[in-house]
């Protein structure tokens, strides 16, 4: 009887440390900063947080990454990434970082060159909600010289922290969840 109590124990605190599980992916905590960067990645949701936190004077700079080699049809990203800074009214506050990573490790050593010639020490990472911790602990340990903070782009489409209630959230859940235990495993030791 009391082996069946404590299976059941154990399978209650299971049960509630999964369905939170999804709200500790998500970290929503911005920072008056130096420099916005936009990660690369969803082309709607994340650039759209950061102008919004640009408008609010969250930072007076915005770094858009963007992968240089990516194409959309004829024309490459990087292209069409110009032409939407240019359409926009803070267009002179705004700058396109072409990246090359195709990880988030990877991408710091592109958003280490784009920072480079800026005079920043305080950056505020926006992402997808999902991304967010990982995304963070990512840049901390690969650019200590900088202070990170980070925002959450939501997409409803794409993730909710009650990940079990649709099969795009628990998709998008799961290859996080594989992603920041990959991070822990193995690339934050090489």
């Amino acid at each position: 009887m009391r082996k069946v109590l404590l299976l059941g124990i154990a399978t209650v605190l299971g049960i509630l440390l999964l369905a939170n599980s999804g709200q500790f992916l998500v970290i929503d905590k911005p920072v008056k900063s130096d420099v916005i960067v936009v990660l690369a990645g969803e082309t709607e949701k994340r650039p759209e947080r950061g102008l919004e936190l640009l408008r609010q004077g969250t930072a007076a700079r915005l770094i858009l990454d963007v992968p240089a080699q990516a194409k959309l049809f004829q024309w490459s990203e990087l292209e069409l990434a110009q032409r939407y800074v240019q359409s926009l009214p803070e267009a002179q506050s705004i700058s396109v970082c072409p990246t090359e990573g195709l990880s988030t490790k990877a991408e710091t050593v592109d958003v280490s060159r784009c920072l480079k010639d800026l005079s920043a020490r305080h950056i505020l990472l926006v992402t997808s909600d999902h991304h967010t911790r990982r995304a963070l602990v990512t840049f901390q340990k690969e650019l200590p010289a900088y202070a990170f903070s980070v925002a959450a782009a939501r997409n409803p489409t794409e993730f909710g922290t009650d990940w079990w209630q649709h099969r795009e959230w628990a998709k998008t859940y799961l290859n996080e969840w594989v992603r920041l235990g990959w991070w822990e495993l193995v690339d934050r030791w090489f």
